[in-house]
This record gives structure tokens, C-alpha cells and sequence, in this order.
């Protein structure tokens, strides 16, 4: 799945790696790996029809 963060707009476009309960790894195009809980950041899911 594509996200991207609400909060961070210049990480770019996130690809979700895994989800464990409330936290979710993803790899972000311009930043890297981060665990995100989100319990504290909605991340915003893509069109998975777009690039």
C-alpha cells in the first residue's frame, strides 16, 4: 500500500513494509524506513490507480 504522512509532505510518497497492531513500517521515497504508531498519525492512503 502507498501513504503518505499528513504532517511531513517532503518525505514523499511511503510504501507500507509491514503492520504490527498499531505500528506500521514504511519506506518513504525521500527519507528512508520509520515506524509510524498510528495511534498518533493517520497516514493518508494513495489512489492505488495513480502512480
Amino acid at each position: 500500500m502507498r501513504v503518505r504522512h499528513p504532517d511531513c509532505p517532503q518525505w514523499g510518497v511511503g510504501q507500507v513494509q509491514s503492520v504490527v497492531g498499531d505500528r506500521v513500517t514504511v519506506n518513504f521515497e525521500n527519507l528512508g524506513k520509520v515506524m509510524i504508531r498510528t495511534e498518533h498519525v493517520a497516514l493518508v492512503p494513495l489512489d492505488s490507480d495513480k502512480p
